[in-house]
């Protein structure tokens, strides 16, 4: 049966308007944690010029597959095996990176691969688009958010909502600086990183 998420339905639609500002002219995307595909078969579409790579852990392909063959957008690019710190990151040259709803289910060492896999393969003034639940100098957002990272923290100590701060820290280390925060529905943002261009 093909994988179905509804949370990727209520959200498509707001994200679709944020990355209509951070993709234009954008021509090489790579998204990380594609899930179930419905995101990139709604996505990709909006964005002609655009090639839109899935990646994901390969338990996730099959689902991914079974999306990708019902959509007729001839630029979306069949799922690599990506699971950010043991598999190895594709070759450098995409210009944008966009993933949603993965930092809080990842632990924090696993957040780190994350941002450090970006930075080789983003290019100078490539854009990382991060949408998901986000917490601000140590505080929640809301309360439904404290709710959900309790029940996140219920199944996996490891994982949890990621503090705004401490993101923006890892994305400095790696040489990426803080573009937007945009507020999002359902106590959600999207953060939006820009790649540095190396010292002359």
């Amino acid at each position: 049966m093909k994988p179905y998420s509804e949370s990727c339905e209520e959200n498509r639609a707001p994200i679709l308007e944020v990355l209509r500002v951070e993709l234009k002219d954008r021509k090489r995307l790579l998204e990380i944690g594609s899930g179930t595909g419905q995101h990139a078969v709604y996505f990709a579409p909006q964005f002609p010029d655009l090639l839109w790579q899935t990646s994901d852990r390969v338990s996730m392909h099959a689902g991914i597959r079974q999306w990708l063959a019902e959509s007729t957008a001839p630029n979306i690019l069949p799922p690599l095996p990506l699971d950010v710190c043991r598999d190895t990151w594709p070759q450098a040259g995409y210009d944008a990176v966009f993933s949603a709803n993965t930092a809080h289910i990842m632990s924090w060492p696993q957040v780190e691969c994350l941002f450090a896999g970006i930075a080789r393969v983003l290019e100078p003034e490539g854009v990382f688009c991060l949408y998901g639940p986000f917490n601000y100098a140590g505080r929640y957002t809301s309360e439904s958010n404290q709710r959900f990272d309790g029940w996140l923290k219920s199944r996996d100590p490891h994982s949890g909502i990621r503090d705004f701060e401490a993101l923006c820290s890892l994305a400095e280390q790696t040489g990426m600086r803080l573009q937007s925060d945009y507020e999002m529905p359902a106590n959600n943002r999207t953060l939006v990183w820009r790649m540095r261009q190396p010292p002359q």
